[in-house]
């Protein structure tokens, strides 16, 4: 019966045996012309290596013992030619599997952002985008890794090191035999070291990503924390995350530096004996030194690639925890995949219809049981106190979300039987933090429909009430906004979000508490935009001022997941305690003399 430690050695090394055979059947297909190439010139390395050390046989035997000067000449011509094979097979091979590596790497990057996108938003509503980042940044160049160690090991180094074994065979079999002994406990304290390593590193990526979110937080909150004098107590939190990665590293750096020792223990023990034997050889016996000379020179010429096949494993553990680590996020399975009989969305009037939908975030319940109908080309409002289920609402029209229970529909057809890309087609999206990408602002409008022209850029900013500002920047639509907009104010970066909605030209558009975050000036201007971008549109918008939605043709009253009232302002504001009116009496003075219109 197998021990436990037994047993887990045994899993991991089909573990990492699985992985390297995924790596080797996803990559070496497409590059074997090129690894082929670099394993040519890694045989011409190990062979010209091997065959220097064959020669100090002759080169001792016939310029020291014999004094043959003609010899002597063809000797040295054929070492000169063989380190030039080498030197130039060595470039070669590096240059061949740096540029496969660097490939390797642009594709799973290409592959990993392709697959992000097909994750849902609660994929990232719950993962840390620090996190992701660290994966994409740090573990992807596993792959490679596993690669490039796997070709140069055995082409260069196990070949190498097989070539030397061979001369040393042939010139002294009784003495390879006296050194050789004594490996097989090198290689089982190596074998112990790289498990530990396995781990180590697995807890150094996780360490590392929270570092970094840690600091990405603390940069796009840096107004919260001046303004709440944080910094103290977020430096204490950094300094604590930073000693604990820190101390990973140098627990990897321990481990991974630990056969070091090991390997020129060994190595130290077995060229002494090697030496003291050919000395006492030749003291006692009057041996020619010829041979002896050539098994030394493989033998310190075998050193080098033993000791990187010894860290071999050690090596190969970290970029396969690397590697595991980037095929676990690239074989999570998207939540929300098309069904099998999923159909483009046609839409007619757009019209939008909830009947009876359930939605719980794990196992907090947050919608029970919501049914209203969003009538095309009209504006629909959601009101309520917070935590109504206002924002789950808009999050499920385009399938950010699947309900738990219940159906949507638009236009009759249910969104969970038509292609996600359809349905979000025909929408357009304007979120209270409004989202703007690197770029100038031509960039950041032109997102909302890749194909729009310049001029259909300029008339949706106009639109939006935003053309005067933007003219007014110092590159006009060319001015890049920085990170996230920073350039720009917050009414700003709103009316250039609703340019984008309106370029999208979609029948459907969403707003989700548009004008909450901003100022009264900023507001009324945003306010004008949002006319225009609803005019003709179905409209289903969120706001927790009043006076934003007196005139939408119809207003649903959410508290606690459930629609508790369905009117227009007139009738909900003057019902006998109804919550709209409560909440209307509340707003008094920012609605009154709003008439709906």
């Amino acid at each position: 019966m197998k021990s436990p430690d037994t047993k887990n050695n045994s899993v991991d090394s089909e573990a990492i045996s699985g992985m390297l055979k995924r790596i080797i059947a996803e990559n070496g297909r497409d590059h074997i012309w090129g690894y082929a190439i670099a394993i040519i010139c890694l045989i011409l390395v190990a062979a010209s290596t091997a065959y220097i050390a064959y020669i100090m046989k002759l080169v001792i035997n016939e310029a020291f013992v014999e004094r043959r000067a003609e010899v002597v000449w063809v000797i040295c011509s054929s070492i000169f030619v063989a380190f030039v094979v080498r030197g130039f097979a060595g470039y070669f091979q590096s240059v061949i599997l740096s540029k496969i590596g660097n490939n390797i790497i642009a594709r799973y990057q290409r592959r990993l952002y392709s697959h992000l996108m097909t994750l849902s938003v609660g994929f990232f509503s719950e993962a840390r985008s620090a996190q992701i980042a660290a994966r994409v940044s740090q573990n992807v160049s596993g792959i490679r890794d596993v690669m490039n160690l796997t070709i140069t090991s055995t082409a260069r180094d196990l070949l190498t090191f097989i070539f030397l074994l061979g001369v040393m065979i042939i010139q002294d079999p009784l003495l390879s035999l006296a050194v050789f002994a004594v490996a097989p406990p090198l290689f089982l304290a190596l074998r112990y070291v790289s498990k530990r390593l396995r781990a180590a590193t697995r807890e150094a990526v996780n360490l590392n990503s929270h570092v970094l979110g840690a600091m990405q937080e603390t940069i796009q909150g840096i107004s919260i924390v001046k303004a709440f004098t944080m910094e103290n107590e977020l430096e204490r939190k950094i300094n604590k995350l930073i000693t604990a990665a820190e101390h990973r590293q140098n627990r990897i750096a321990r481990l991974s530096e630990r056969n070091g020792p090991l390997t020129e223990s060994f190595a130290g023990f077995a060229i002494a004996s090697v030496f003291a034997y050919a000395a006492y050889r030749s003291i006692y016996y009057n041996v020619q030194p010829g041979a002896f000379f050539s098994f030394a020179t493989s033998l310190l010429l075998a050193y080098d690639p033993a000791r990187r096949l010894a860290k071999l494993q050690v090596q190969l553990e970290r970029a396969v925890v690397n590697a595991r680590m980037i095929y676990e996020l690239l074989d999570m399975e998207p939540r929300q995949r098309d069904l099998a009989d999923a159909k483009p969305l046609a839409v007619t009037e757009a019209r939008i219809e909830f009947r009876d939908v359930h939605f719980a975030y794990g196992d907090e319940a947050v919608l029970s049981g919501v049914s209203f109908v969003a009538e095309g080309g009209e504006t629909t409002a959601l009101v309520g106190p917070s935590g109504a289920g206002k924002s789950t609402v808009i999050n499920l029209i385009p399938r950010f979300y699947d309900p738990k229970a219940g159906s949507i529909f638009i236009d009759g057809q249910d969104i969970a039987h038509v292609t996600k890309q359809s349905l979000r087609e025909q929408l357009a999206y304007v979120s209270q933090q409004p989202y703007l990408f690197e770029g100038t602002i031509r960039d950041n409008i032109r997102y909302g429909r890749p194909e729009a022209t310049d001029a259909e850029i300029e008339e949706g900013a106009r639109l939006a009430y935003a053309h005067d500002f933007i003219q007014a920047q110092p590159q006009g639509y060319d001015t890049p906004v920085g990170e996230n907009g920073v350039t720009l104010s917050g009414g700003q970066r709103q009316r250039l979000s609703i340019a984008r909605a309106l370029v999208r030209n979609a029948p459907i558009l969403l707003l989700d508490e548009a004008t909450s975050a901003l100022d009264t000036e900023s507001e009324a201007a945003v306010q004008k935009a949002l006319d225009e971008a609803m005019s003709g549109r179905t409209v289903v918008v969120i706001a927790h001022r009043l006076s934003t939605v007196v005139r939408a043709e119809k207003i649903i009253v959410m508290q606690n997941g459930r629609v508790v009232e369905e009117g227009n302002h007139e009738t909900l504001a003057t019902a006998d305690n109804g919550l709209y009116a409560r909440l209307n009496n509340l707003q008094r003075p920012a609605v009154s003399g709003t008439s709906r219109k």
